[in-house]
Formats: structure tokens, sequence, C-alpha cells
């Protein structure tokens, strides 16, 4: 038996191969008395400056939107005028350059740590700064990424944006971090890129080079010391292009494979049925202002043509929480995760959702895909009701919610009578199920999807949607597990979304199974006693 590493589960897929760790930065020498101030100064702008310059070179040959806009805006940092005119300041008062940058950014480090959610995400961004800006200033080099030959399973404290638009995902195979967040940058780029991911792992750094590892990044675990079992190989081999796009198990029942997406860049070389999971707010997430409805319409317009006559499930803004938006503030709340977010945010600035959704309709009568809509953090019936009579007030037929908190599993069945279909989303839904904060490492264990309790959950939505001949899919990162899909599939889901590059080791796992199978293996975890002995029913780990 494998040792097995818990961690979070920042982007789906599994992968297979030899760890190698990335290299500590260049730290503070002690510090020395400062003789020339305005050498100083200059040295640290210098260094500001080269960073500022190379990290910029890195956002313009980015290869995709989202990369590109993260390495702009930390480009822009090292360039901020209130931070050059703290670190004069700080070595005016006696810091050499190096220490100056370091004590200044600590300083802007604090007030993000201090705001929470995604804003202290960030702070690993500032982190990265700091020793890039030091490393230029000392005159030495940052680390390199390890160069082993052969492809490779990459293991950091974290990484910065600057060193994910580097990697080659013909090299490495897989990410594993002791730090870092489901929201953080690295989480985020590893997504778009395809890369399975597990950060908050904090026994990570005890990986020893060359050490075969098993990353599994839907379940948030690490195997140390082991080949791939029999799914994984399967799952490994599946990454070959498929000419048929459909889902099915070995007897041919049809799963619907869906794409989640941020835009229309990262359905390039998607071998997806449709779009499960269009997350919108990614648009939008550096606007100060509410984009206009012909902005919104134009955005949406791109992924809808990528997509002729597939299935595209747009979700509206989902902000709030660890996900807020610079036009859509919601205060000081004493906790945000329970507090304005998602559809909730239109019961004071329903001009937002109005717009957003004639935008939508406006999109959607110009193209060939089949558009619908699905609102998120739905809880109650009458909110269902409410929503699919604003969308279809606006021309829109097909409408659903998502199902991300318990009380809207419960009712399923009711609120099917007044939407089309629904759209689990896992991660949310186990955050609420088992009151545990989605960005807490400490907390993985009650976060694996494949708790019980969880499973029992989205059985309910899945008997609902059933009864009625409605689908319910499940959108959550989760889907991308493959044996954790075969599991889904036995419920009862109808469709699965994840990130694309995770959509053909999906389709192998179903084809590997009957729908008897599926529905054994279900029954098996739902059966188990906790989620290492569900997962190790099905997989047999």
């Amino acid at each position: 038996m494998p040792e097995v590493l818990r961690g979070l589960g920042a982007s789906s897929g599994t992968a297979t191969g030899p760890a190698y760790r990335l290299g500590d930065p260049p730290r503070l020498p002690a510090p020395r008395p400062v003789t020339d101030p305005d050498r100083e100064v200059d040295r640290a702008y210098a260094a500001m400056d080269a960073v500022r310059d190379d990290i910029a070179r890195r956002a313009a040959a980015a290869d995709d939107p989202t990369t590109a806009e993260i390495l702009a805006a930390q480009a822009g940092m090292a360039g901020d005028r209130t931070l050059r005119a703290g670190v004069a300041e700080a070595v005016r008062a006696g810091h050499e350059a190096p220490h100056a940058v370091a004590a200044v950014l600590a300083g802007h480090r604090a007030v993000l740590i201090a705001a929470g959610g995604l804003l202290a995400a960030r702070a690993a961004d500032l982190d990265d700064l700091r020793d890039r800006v030091v490393a230029y200033a000392l005159g030495l080099p940052m680390p390199a990424l390890p160069a082993p030959g052969h492809p490779y399973v990459l293991v950091a404290v974290d990484l910065a944006p600057a060193d994910v638009a580097l990697l080659d995902p013909r090299q490495v195979l897989a990410v594993v971090t002791s730090a870092g967040s489901f929201v953080s940058h690295t989480a985020i780029l590893a997504r778009a890129r395809g890369l399975p991911t597990v950060v908050a792992c904090g026994e990570a750094l005890t990986i020893g080079d060359g050490t075969v590892v098993t990353v599994d990044g839907g379940a948030g675990r690490v195997m140390v010391g082991s080949a791939a079992t029999a799914p994984e190989q399967r799952a490994a081999a599946a990454r070959e292009e498929s000419g048929d796009l459909r889902g099915r198990t070995a007897d041919g029942h049809p799963v619907a494979l869906l794409a989640n997406i941020g835009g229309a860049a990262e359905l390039a070389g998607a071998h997806a049925e449709g779009v499960g999971l269009f997350r919108t707010e990614l648009l939008f997430q550096h606007h100060v202002d509410p984009p206009t409805g012909e902005e919104q319409a134009a955005a949406y317009a791109q992924v809808f043509a990528a997509m002729p006559g597939r299935r595209v499930v747009v979700r509206t803004l989902d902000a709030g929480s660890d996900k807020p938006l610079p036009f859509l503030p919601t205060g000081d709340e004493p906790n945000p995760a329970l507090g304005l977010r998602g559809l909730r945010l239109a019961r004071g600035r329903a001009e937002i959702l109005r717009t957003q959704i004639t935008a939508i309709a406006a999109a959607a009568r110009d193209c060939t895909a089949r558009v619908e809509v699905m609102a998120p953090m739905v809880t109650t019936v009458a909110e269902a009701a409410q929503f699919g009579a604003l969308c279809r007030e606006a021309g829109l037929a097909t409408v659903g919610v998502m199902v991300e908190v318990p009380a809207a599993a419960v009712r399923a069945a009711a609120i099917l009578d007044v939407v089309d279909f629904l759209s689990v989303g896992t991660n949310d839904l186990s955050q609420y199920a088992f009151a545990a904060d989605r960005r807490s490492g400490e907390l993985a264990d009650l976060l694996d999807p494949w708790q019980p309790a969880l499973l029992s959950l989205v059985e309910l939505c899945a008997t609902a949607g059933t009864a009625v001949g409605r689908p319910v899919g499940v959108c959550g990162e989760a889907a991308a597990d493959p044996a954790f899909a075969v599991v889904l599939a036995g419920l009862g889901v109808t469709s699965l979304s994840m990130t694309p590059a995770a959509i053909p080791a999906v389709r192998a796992a179903l084809a590997a199974h009957t729908l008897r199978e599926c529905r054994e293996a279900a029954q098996k975890a739902l059966a188990a006693a906790d989620p290492a002995a569900a997962r190790a029913a099905v997989t047999r780990v």
C-alpha cells in the first residue's frame, strides 16, 4: 500500500511520474549599514524595473489570455508608484535595497492577508515579486525549473504565475505544492493548462527527488512510491484524441462529457460534447465598472460560435466570498461564504443580473449553439422560479440552477418543477454540507468528494431528475476523476463537466464499465464508512 499525502485538489486529472522539487529562492543576507542612500534607491529601482520588464515579456508571450492577464497585473505591481515610494522611504530609513523591498512588500502582503478571501490568495504573487526583486538586486538567479531530461511531477512550496507560464505540459506531468489554495493563481493557471494539481499538501516537501508519485488532482491526493493503478493507467492512455466525442458506458448508456471554461480560448483543442459550465465572472474579474450589455454579448458570442450545434450552459455571475468582483462590492460581511454571493447579489443589484441575461439572450439569437443558462447559489424553490421567469421573459427557453447548498439538494424534486435541469457544484456543496471552508488545507479530509454523505446529496438530485426525465449534471471539479465519474454515472447523473484536458480520461473510464457496473460502484461508495473506504471499494487502491 503506497503512502498517501492529502491536500486540496486544485486541477483535476491523474498523472504518474518521478517527482522533482523546485529550488528555494535566494535568501536575504544579513543587513548592513547604508552609506549611500541614493545609490541604494537606484539599485532597488533597477531591480524592480528589470523584474517588471521580464514579467511583461512573459505576459506578451503567453499562449492564453488568462495567463497573459495575470502576468500583466503582476508586472504592474512591480512598477507601482506607491510601492516605489515606500521602498525609497525604507532605504532612507537605513535599509539596503533588498531589505527595503522585502519590508515594504511585507506590509502590502499583510493588508491582503487581513482582507481575506481572494485577496489573501494574491499574497503569493507579492512573495514571488519580492523574491525576484531581491534576487536581481543581489545579482543572483531565481531557481530554474528542474530539467531531468524526461517528464516529471513538479514539487514546490508554491509556484508564481511567471513560473506556471513556462511549464511545458509535455515535460511537467502534474504539480504538487505545500502551500497555495484552490483560488491561487497557481491553481487557476494549472487548470487552464490542464495540469493535474494538488495544493496545500503540507508534506509535499518530504518527497525525495526521483520518487515515483501518482497525483490525483480531483481527489486532492498524492500517492508516494507506487506506479499508477489500473484505472489510472487507462486514464493516462486515454489522453489520446478520440474521434467520437460522446461519453458512453460500455453498454452504450449516454453520459454527456462537457467542458468547464472561463472563455472561448479554453475551447481550443477541447474534445467536448459541449460546455457544461461557462464561468462568466472570469471574463470580468478585473473590471472596475460593470461590463455593458454589448460588451458581454460580444464575449458570449465568441464561445457560442466555437460550439455550433452543441450545448453551452452559461452560469450567471458567481461573485462574492472568494470570488469578489470590483463592481459588485459586498461590504464587510462577518462570514462572506454565507453572505451575498451568486444569485443572492441580485437582491441589491438586480440590474446587473437583468443586463447579463439580456446579453446572453442577444448573443444566443445569432448562433446555432444550444444555449442554456443557470444561476449559482440557489437555495429555495422560490428563487429558482423567479430566476426561471426572468430568463424565459428574455427569450431563453432552457433554464437551470446549480445545487451548491444542501437545502437545494433536499428540495431537488420541487425545484425541478420550476426549472429544466440541475447542475451539482460539488466544491461548494461539500463546503456547505460539512461546514468546512474549501480554502482550508487542514480540512481537506472533510472536503474529499468521496465523502459518502456528499454522494447521498448527489443521489437525491439525480433521483429527482430521473423521476421527471430531466437532466442532472455535475460540474464540480470532482467530475474529472475517472473513478469518481463512474460512481456519478451509477448514481444517475446524466452529464459531467470538467476541465477540457480531463475529458479523454473520463471518456475511457466510462467506456470500460457497463451501466450495471457503474451502479454497483455507486452503491459500494454510498455504503462506505468514509472517503478512503469509498475510494478503495471502487478503485481497489
